[in-house]
């Protein structure tokens, strides 16, 4: 199947996801609350792209749309421009401390004249959810969703210091807009992140950093193995020595 986007003509699958269709063709659509590792969000809605099907046109976000027909796409005309515009406005004040908010601002020339029925906030948080997903997947459930409305915001339980945290820092890498705070002090050899202090342990043989000993020994436990003192490097070079030695190679 042949779809047209920004007038070049692709193929595609039918129900493949637009924004993957515009991907594997070099055609860039903005996205935030877009993850490879957790996809069909669509919150930030950054990624709105216009499709026309016949005579009939639709604004769609391109991350949860799926083709099934013949169409053309727009990413960037006149109309999907004014909208990413009032959009990136609303997210603007929802989160006006993010660069990476601000730097598409910027590209999109987004003034505040824009009346949105949204006060302006603090911080980065767009509250997509990534960060929670990432740490369920991972098992742990240390953070979570809470409060409603205005108030709704990402949390440890009772903003405390969770005990289910193991300071991994998986929320920090699918964050889009660099909301959590994660401080490595290796000096101390310590990691500050929700609230809670922990201690990095780093490789016996090379020095790398592993993560902190929580996460480590999660991981070990998870596989079911004893906790390594050895980065993978590491151990893969002692067990090419090993093979080595013993079949003199």
């Amino acid at each position: 199947m042949n779809i047209t986007i920004n007038g070049k003509k692709v193929s595609c699958q039918p129900g493949e996801l637009l924004l993957d269709i515009a991907e594997r063709n070099s055609i860039n659509i903005p996205r935030l609350c877009h993850h490879d590792a957790f996809p069909g969000k669509g919150c930030c809605r950054v990624c709105i792209t216009e499709v026309k099907e016949g005579d009939k046109s639709k604004m769609v976000t391109a991350c949860i749309y799926p083709v099934d027909k013949e169409c053309e796409v727009f990413t960037d005309n006149e109309k999907v421009t004014k909208e990413r515009e009032m959009i990136l406005s609303f997210l603007k004040k929802l989160a006006p401390e993010s660069p990476e908010i601000k730097g598409l601002c910027k590209y999109y020339k987004v003034d505040d004249s824009y009346d949105l029925p949204v006060e302006a906030d603090e911080g980065r948080c767009i509250i997509c959810g990534l960060c929670v997903d990432a740490c369920n997947a991972l098992g742990t459930g240390a953070i979570s969703t809470v409060m409603r409305g205005t108030e709704k915001k990402i949390s440890t339980p009772y903003d405390d210091a969770s005990k289910d945290c193991i300071g991994c820092g998986s929320c920090v890498n699918v964050c889009p807009t660099g909301a959590i705070e994660m401080d490595d002090d290796t000096a101390d050899k310590k990691r500050s992140i929700w609230k809670r202090e922990f201690e990095l342990q780093y490789c016996t043989g090379c020095g790398a950093l592993m993560g902190t000993r929580e996460a480590v020994d999660y991981a070990a436990k998870k596989a079911g193995v004893k906790t390594p003192e050895f980065c993978e490097e590491c151990r893969q070079k002692q067990l090419n020595s090993v093979l080595a030695e013993t079949f003199g190679w």
